[in-house]
């Protein structure tokens, strides 16, 4: 058990060690994430919160209103429109305010879990493709495959369940503005997207120059793999540059990176998750098997 800390430790050292090394090419790396946060996420990603964040507050989850089925689907609405990390914001949310179980919270968390549709319409199926066939392929596949997964979900565990939510917390959840507390609680959230994506593309900026310092003729799917591995939004765009004329090639790279998201990306789940002590293995497992059958799915039926 001490190889993890030690390790963790050794990985601070040496990249505190390149930052010192390299601190124009950090710099560089800076200005990149904040570009890519600004340009890319952060248009699409506040007012969908801020809007999913309200909508939650404004239909609480009374002992009579919503059955679970009502509940959940919901639960995947919001964090289907509104992306990553909506869905973990909108569930620590859900479980703090005790309208569902730690257990419920730990599987919603894995299951609610998707790119949000503006982000793959407007910046990979726009910016990057200028057309949303994709888009609108991955999306459909991605929903269709997660909704089935959820009703398995509330047939074996929800279906019967009471609410759990008690009536002190329904009035002590009515007594806050819903819109005021939302953007309040939204803060946070964009906050941790933000420092994840410019930390991640910070630190893949220098280890890729101090790579190519060391070996100059590293392979380029080497880098890419290590770019979509620290950062989806970076991996995204270096993919679209390098297989642009290979459109079948690139679009199951597009769906992988989409659908296996990142470092940054899980990161920013786990900060959010842990604010209410919720297990993330359910959530690592769920990544692997929609990391392996959405990329395959999408190529026998679209390609």
């Amino acid at each position: 058990m001490m190889l993890i800390p030690l390790l963790y430790l050794f990985v601070c050292i040496t990249l505190l060690c390149l930052l010192l090394l390299f601190p124009g090419v950090a710099h560089e790396g800076t200005d990149l994430g904040i570009e890519l946060f600004m340009e890319a996420l952060f248009p699409y990603l506040l007012p969908y919160l801020i809007l999913t964040q309200w909508f939650i507050r404004l239909t609480p989850n009374t002992n009579n209103s919503l059955s679970r089925f009502k509940l959940y689907f919901k639960t995947y609405g919001i964090s289907a429109l509104g992306g990553f990390p909506t869905g973990a914001a909108t569930i620590t949310y859900l479980k703090k305010s005790k309208q569902i179980s730690l257990k419920e919270a730990n599987i919603l968390l894995s299951i609610c879990h998707s790119p949000s549709p503006l982000f793959v319409l407007g910046f990979v199926g726009n910016d990057l493709l200028n057309d949303t066939t994709f888009s609108w392929q991955y999306l459909f596949l991605y929903h269709i495959v997660s909704l089935i997964i959820l009703g398995c979900f509330y047939f074996y565990f929800g279906q019967g369940k009471s609410e759990t939510l008690n009536f002190t917390d329904i009035k002590s959840t009515k007594q806050q503005n819903p819109f005021t507390s939302s953007i309040k609680d939204s803060i946070p959230t964009v906050l941790v997207v933000g420092s994840t994506i410019i930390f991640f593309t910070t630190i893949y900026t220098v280890v890729i120059h101090s790579v190519k310092s060391f070996f100059p003729e590293i392979h380029n799917g080497i880098m890419l793999s290590l770019a979509a591995m620290l950062e989806m939004t970076n991996g995204l765009k270096i993919g679209q540059e390098m297989f642009s004329g290979q459109p079948t090639l690139l679009l199951v790279i597009l769906a992988l990176f989409l659908t296996s998201q990142s470092l940054s990306i899980h990161m920013q789940v786990a900060v959010i998750a842990k604010s209410e002590q919720l297990s993330l293995k359910p959530y690592t497992i769920m990544r692997i098997f929609y990391t392996l059958l959405i990329p395959l799915l999408y190529y026998l039926i679209f390609l």
